[in-house]
């Protein structure tokens, strides 16, 4: 006989609810909101919006400042406009991928930290598979436009990176150690290398300075804004260095790679022949950098803590510096042409 539930099991559980004690009867309103903030009804916009928030448009745009630079160092010029534009959307279309996938992996941590907890994931907005299929397509969409626009060297660079920041920091390395920014961080670095293969199709020493520069610059630039959201990470038991080391001994691991980092700027002088506008704007810079960690190490000698250490400062003329850097990194060629 096939299953079938009667009419009179259908009236005592109807009954059953209907006489239940008040307090112990679903509050209808209740339920409501629950299934509203569960599967969120959105307008196509909405819709639009929250795909685009997936792929974490600002950090794409200090990618791509890291990307279309070196092509002007790599063409001792103008880079050819095709392939500037190839290069940049297939940065674009990798970057977005690899920030969708962490999105989806991370989706248990951004619903615990202020910050995050609004992203689409943790509010329902987008369903989680098809946020996944969502980074596949990307990547693919990546893959296609650098193999075919710059050359499959520069393609496959991207590919890796991808695959590093998705499988190395975000699933291996993220939730286990504080050294995550350090090495996680390298996947950051390969837009210089992609931006100086798509001209030249090989790798020299200029991209691989430019790489180590990114690579020195990552950590003072994340502890920096982990200070500022250290119950965050906290909560979600993520051990970035500001949770689980006491802030001196972090912000003297800040000094010492942003002196790092200011350092290896000063190499590509050499190695890339660089000219004056490139030497003054990595010293100028580079100074205001080092002094800001200065302070904030001084700040936490005094004993000074969360936001009173103003690590904010730091962290915005970390983008700040890195953005004059590369800028001049594009100008200094078009001056000697």
């Amino acid at each position: 006989m096939p299953f079938s539930i009667s009419k009179d099991t259908v009236s005592n559980q109807t009954t059953h609810v209907a006489t239940a004690p008040a307090s112990q009867r679903p509050d209808p309103v209740e339920t409501k909101l629950e299934q509203e903030q569960g599967r969120p009804r959105l307008s196509s916009r909405d819709v639009v919006h929250a795909y685009v928030a997936l792929t974490k448009p600002r950090i794409i745009e200090l990618l791509l400042i890291t990307t279309l630079p070196v092509m002007f160092l790599a063409s001792h010029g103008l880079p050819k406009l095709g392939l500037a534009i190839a290069t940049m959307v297939g940065g674009l279309f990798a970057a977005a991928s690899a920030n969708v996938f962490n999105c989806v992996i991370d989706v248990d941590i951004d619903q615990k930290m202020r910050r995050t907890r609004r992203r689409p994931l943790p509010r329902h907005q987008v369903p989680r598979r098809s946020a996944l299929i969502y980074g596949i397509i990307l990547e693919i969409i990546a893959t296609i436009i650098l193999g075919f626009g710059a050359n499959w060297l520069s393609a496959g660079l991207a590919l890796i990176a991808n695959l590093f920041y998705v499988f190395v920091y975000s699933m291996l390395l993220k939730r286990r150690t504080w050294q995550n920014t350090i090495w996680g961080g390298i996947a950051g670095c390969f837009p210089p290398l992609i931006g100086w293969t798509a001209v030249t199709g090989s790798v020299r020493w200029e991209p691989l300075v430019l790489f180590f520069i990114v690579f020195w610059w990552t950590p003072p630039h994340t502890w920096a804004l982990s200070f500022r959201y250290r119950e965050d990470y906290e909560a979600a038991g993520v051990p970035m260095l500001p949770v689980v080391r006491d802030a001196p001994e972090v912000t003297i691991q800040i000094l010492i790679y942003t002196v790092m980092t200011v350092a290896i700027s000063l190499v590509l002088w050499p190695v890339a022949h660089m000219g004056w506008i490139y030497v003054v704007v990595a010293v100028a810079s580079g100074a205001v950098f080092i002094v800001e960690a200065a302070q904030l190490l001084r700040r936490a000698n005094a004993g000074l803590r969360d936001a009173l250490l103003k690590p904010m400062g730091l962290f915005h003329w970390s983008n700040t510096y890195l953005s004059l850097l590369f800028l001049a990194i594009a100008v200094d060629p078009l001056i000697h042409l």
